[in-house]
């Protein structure tokens, strides 16, 4: 072969080498591109979806936030409605509550002897009253005298009972009309006193607005009519309005009085060994429920439980009238006791000046105690018989007695 050819087939193969080599370049170049655009593709991608959580993090967090706003926006309008909606007006000296009937300020009050022996419950329109007292009587059995301002519209309010001189007395505090049936001796002499304006079931002159049930037996089905009542002030010529210038009985707290210094109370058990009266707290309601006999007290107008907001009891001394078998509970005088409310328990004193005055309690630092806004009951207590009453810090101590 001449050195020309073999020079020609040299540089035919070294353009092929070459070309091959070229190929090669392009090749491995457009991958590198190829490669690098799916890197990008791939990082756009990923950053459009870490731009979406993003976003869908701040759009749930705007959201949260206007929720939040919203919630916190309506609750505020719903306790700016309730408090514009809470009723306003002259509040009752009976329970500090508002009147529904402002007229009702003004109006006398009016007491009614309740019996309380087993024979004679239910009570009916008991849970009309304002404030409900219970004292001892004779027999080791105890009878009420409940203070209404409104009891308009009751068809039934009973069962009436007899008069006792230190029933008439706490009567005489309200400057009430004083509505019972019949009297004992020392009541009677009381009575003729006019220590307070009475209604009598058995004088013979009011007749027609007393009436006995056929539910139950004599004596313990004697009753009276929120309008009977009103036919009898009528008919004595009683005056219907409140004396000028009598003083409210009780004070009532603006705030709620939680007893910060008191005792834990939830349940109490009263020493009177025939009703053998208790009350247990119902923290939902804040009010004391009231049982006897073995079960819940029921006004059978509404057919409701008897509750209460705040319970008074007041230590009093006590003996029989000579030749009776009738107590003499003096009212007027000073002595200790207890208030009680919002499941606490405080020790308290009493004082009362004089046969009308009214009687005022006071807290351990001389200051007169604020009532809660609600029902009281008041429960006369013997004072030699005062240890025998048990206070229980919570429910389940009550019932594992």
């Amino acid at each position: 072969m001449s050195k020309r050819k073999k020079t020609i087939i040299l540089i035919v193969v070294l353009c092929a080498v070459l070309l091959l080599l070229i190929g090669l370049l392009v090749f491995v170049s457009g991958s590198k591109k190829k490669k690098a655009e799916e890197e990008r593709r791939q990082s756009a991608s990923l950053s459009m979806r870490e731009s979406s959580i993003s976003l869908s993090k701040k759009a749930a967090s705007l959201a949260a936030l206007s929720s939040e706003k919203m919630t916190s926006s309506a609750s505020s309008s719903s306790a700016s409605s309730a408090e514009e909606t809470k009723p306003t007006g002259p509040k009752s000296p009976l329970t500090g509550e508002v009147l529904l009937d402002p007229s009702l300020l003004t109006k006398r009050n009016v007491a009614f002897m309740i019996e309380n022996s087993s024979p004679a419950l239910p009570h009916y329109g008991i849970n009309s009253a304002g404030v409900i007292y219970e004292c001892p009587m004779e027999g080791g059995m105890t009878r009420y005298m409940a203070v209404f301002e409104d009891y308009k519209g009751l068809d039934r309010i009973g069962n009436l009972r007899s008069c006792r001189p230190y029933f008439a007395y706490i009567a005489s505090e309200y400057d009430a009309v004083y509505v019972h049936f019949g009297q004992s001796v020392h009541g009677e002499e009381l009575l003729a006193t006019g220590i307070v304006a009475d209604l009598n079931g058995t004088d013979g002159s009011l007749n027609d607005i007393w009436f006995r049930s056929s539910d139950k037996k004599s004596p313990h089905n004697a009753y009276t009519t929120g309008a009977g009542v009103d036919e009898g002030i009528a008919q004595k010529g009683y005056r219907t309005t409140k004396k000028e210038g009598l003083r409210d009985h009780f004070i009532f707290s603006e705030k709620e009085n939680t007893l910060p210094s008191g005792e834990p109370c939830e349940a109490l058990s009263l020493y009177l060994y025939n009703n053998q009266p208790y009350f247990i707290y119902d923290k939902s309601t804040g009010l004391y429920k009231r049982f006897e006999y073995d079960a819940p007290e029921i006004d059978a107008v509404d057919g409701k439980q008897i509750m209460v907001k705040n319970i008074i009891l007041q230590d009093v001394p006590c003996s029989i009238y000579e030749g009776t078998t009738y107590l003499n509970i003096p009212v007027k005088g000073t002595g200790k006791g207890k208030f009680i409310t919002d499941g606490k328990m405080i020790d308290i004193t009493w004082e009362k000046k004089s046969d009308t005055g009214i009687t005022s309690y006071f807290m351990p630092d001389g200051s007169e105690i604020e009532l809660n806004p609600g029902k009281t009951w008041v429960s006369l207590i013997e004072k030699y018989h005062s240890d025998e009453n048990n206070f229980y810090s919570t429910i389940e101590e009550f019932n594992a007695r």
